[in-house]
């Protein structure tokens, strides 16, 4: 049996040439969409990228958060608006939130930031459902995994009651001997401890995790491997695919309020 070439498996640039160009229509999508619905600016931290975009609804059921991806290393929360469109037009509000980069910070500063985000929202009174893709959705991981009474004894522990990754990476160690892991700084000890499927598991809570299906086959076993080991320790999980779509298109159903990715995301702020 053949070694994975992890390289290969992960770096998802090499994978999909037209990448930039797929960037660069979340960009314009993004700034389209802030401009017919420009968002509430919140701070939740002391640096400039502490930030969260709300793109507000009109319900006052719970909050779905969405964070952006780039492997921990690109990209803000700017990049993503657009994908605030399917939900704000079923009323629900979107809070997209940006973070400091690596190598300035490590993935663990960017979870204690996430986290730090999720307590700031916390205080407009709403439980939050926490979305994500790639890096974000190993955040929003990482957040329902989250003992939020430990981490703020001000805070209820159900704070985060479900999570939907997308093309999300919950053990990071395959990305050690990559060149991934250039800017990220990781032994194996450190990607070990940021790896949400090596944490306790949620029990009681909800957790999707869905994967283009035309992504790698790590990405595949990365995310029914969380639904499996989750979903034995009693958490709810589903492991879906969307269908024909690579590691850039895979969020394009969030825009779309007709979207089954969409429908399901209603669906999450309402069990």
């Amino acid at each position: 049996m053949s070694a994975i070439d992890y390289e290969v498996e992960y770096n998802n640039r090499a994978r999909v040439p037209e990448n930039s160009a797929l960037m660069a229509g979340w960009a314009r999508d993004s700034a389209a969409y802030r401009e017919q619905h420009p968002p509430r600016r919140l701070s939740y931290g002391p640096g400039e990228r502490n930030v969260i975009d709300l793109f507000e609804g009109n319900s006052d059921g719970p909050l779905v958060v969405f964070i952006h991806g780039g492997y921990w290393q690109a990209l803000d929360g700017s990049s993503s608006s657009h994908c605030a469109r399917g939900l704000n037009g079923h009323g629900i509000s979107v809070a997209v939130p940006s973070y400091d980069l690596c190598p300035n910070v490590s993935v663990a500063d960017i979870v204690g930031e996430m986290r730090a985000a999720c307590r700031g929202l916390a205080k407009l009174g709403r439980p939050l459902v926490v979305s994500g893709h790639s890096a974000g959705g190993h955040l929003a991981a990482c957040m329902l995994a989250t003992d939020w009474s430990a981490y703020d004894a001000a805070l209820p522990n159900n704070l985060v009651r479900a999570a939907y990754a997308i093309s999300g990476l919950f053990e990071l160690e395959p990305l050690v001997g990559t060149s991934i892991n250039k800017a990220l700084g990781l032994d194996r000890d450190a990607a070990r401890a940021v790896s949400p499927l090596l944490w306790k598991a949620p029990a009681g809570a909800k957790l999707d995790a869905v994967v283009g299906g035309a992504e790698s086959a790590e990405y595949h076993r990365q995310s029914r491997t969380i639904v499996d080991v989750w979903g034995q320790a009693g958490v709810a999980t589903r492991f879906g695919i969307v269908p024909d779509a690579n590691h850039f298109t895979a969020i394009a159903p969030l825009a779309d309020p007709a979207s089954d990715m969409v429908a399901r995301l209603k669906q999450l702020t309402q069990l």
